[in-house]
């Protein structure tokens, strides 16, 4: 019962409400994004509601589409005081053919009357990567699901050297909703309603809509059966080396045709890639990835499930972190030549920071994170699924963590 309750406050996200309040100091256009069904209308809504005025703009809704053509600077007629800046929020504008094109003039000519929010999903992401006409004129960061870091504190902070270097602190509220979560998701939708029947029948739905809806729709994809038999085989390859060749033979498509529609799969929010790392980062982009779910419960094997929360959590942290400007952060596997591998590597600004090592139920030191440690001299992190497991283990000059994964997250934030 306490989780739901917390849950329930968790709709507010005020990690990045916070996030949002410091863009929002500094520059008069800010950019939310991120997968569908992860809160954005609901954040956008919650940050409008606090503020003195301000006009909610949803694509979406048919007569918008009208308006917008008919009277471009139609928030213009908000009623207001010479002194107040309306919010204007734009929700899922990048639907419009020229939206790019838009929010270029309407920034140029009333960024010093108005500010504005936009949000979006992988549509709006995508076309930033694509060539940016609006450079310089806004701010960015990512939304993601429900997170145990963004649970435990309402404020983003860089990594703390303590949480790589000594015992985390027990968090029954941060295990209580880590269990939850590895049931139905960390989706707002079926995590506050918090069953896996809910699960099911909301998972059954979202994924359809984005391959069918979203994807189809920007891409005019002819073979989306073909495409949603991809998305779900590849649920089997999560934690290992993703093989194109193999899914190709599987499918009887092209190696082309299966690297462009995970690409896409990763530029909707429906998985992410971590590359194995390399000081020659040329050397990187040709090996093999791993492939990560958002939604982790597709995942039926319990031990890889977990890994995946693992890695959803750490992904949330690199993004965000290199978002608010702390610096840039990727995260990465390891893996040498006689193929032995830790899971992942945490780097900033191209060099190790600390890696971590999920297992699900082993509380005994992975010989892998030794041998890597004492190569790369990072703290070391070892995170398990169960609870009540705190142990710190000297390594030579170093030591390594390890710890249960909702306590050690906690602290990530």
């Amino acid at each position: 019962m306490s989780v739901c309750v917390n849950l329930v406050g968790m709709q507010e996200r005020k990690y990045y409400k916070n996030i949002w309040a410091d863009f929002n100091k500094e520059k008069e256009m800010v950019f939310i994004s991120g997968a569908r069904q992860t809160g954005k209308t609901t954040l956008a809504k919650h940050i409008a509601s606090q503020q003195p005025v301000s006009y909610y703009f949803n694509y979406d809704v048919p007569e918008n589409k009208t308006k917008i053509l008919a009277q471009p600077t139609f928030f213009e007629e908000i009623d207001r005081k010479k002194s107040d800046r309306p919010l204007v929020i734009l929700d899922e504008i990048h639907k419009y053919k020229e939206w790019k094109n838009y929010l270029k003039g309407v920034y140029d000519g009333f960024a010093d009357e108005f500010r504005f929010l936009v949000t979006g999903s992988g549509r709006l992401d995508l076309s930033r990567k694509r060539g940016d006409a609006l450079a310089g004129r806004y701010l960015h960061f990512h939304l993601f699901p429900f997170t145990i870091g963004e649970i435990s504190s309402p404020t983003i902070r860089q990594v703390a050297p303590e949480i790589l270097r000594e015992l985390p602190e027990q968090n029954n509220a941060a295990r209580d909703l880590w269990e939850t979560m590895f049931q139905v998701s960390g989706f707002p939708e079926p995590c506050l309603k918090g069953t896996s029947l809910k699960y099911r029948r909301w998972a059954h739905s979202y994924h359809s809509q984005v391959i069918r809806d979203d994807i189809r729709n920007e891409f005019a994809v002819r073979q989306i059966d073909t495409m949603e038999a991809l998305y779900s085989l590849i649920t089997n390859c999560v934690g290992s080396p993703f093989s194109a060749a193999n899914q190709a033979n599987t499918l009887k498509i092209s190696h082309n045709t299966v690297s462009s529609w995970i690409t896409v799969f990763e530029q909707f929010f429906l998985v992410f890639k971590l590359r194995p790392y390399s000081r020659k980062i040329s050397r990187s982009l040709v090996k093999e990835p791993k492939i990560y779910f958002y939604d982790y419960c597709r995942i039926q094997d319990e031990a890889l499930r977990f890994e995946n929360m693992v890695a959803v959590e750490l992904r949330r942290a690199v993004t965000l972190w290199t978002d608010f400007g702390f610096g840039e952060y990727q995260l990465w596997y390891l893996r040498n030549k006689e193929k032995q591998e830790v899971d992942f590597l945490v780097t900033e600004n191209t060099q190790p920071l600390f890696m971590v090592e999920a297992k699900f139920s082993d509380v005994a030191v992975s010989p892998n994170l030794i041998k890597f440690q004492n190569a790369l001299n990072v703290p070391a992190i070892q995170l398990v699924h169960q609870k009540n497991v705190a142990r710190k283990i000297k390594n030579e000059k170093n030591v390594v963590i390890v710890a249960s994964a909702a306590d050690w997250l906690a602290g990530l934030n």
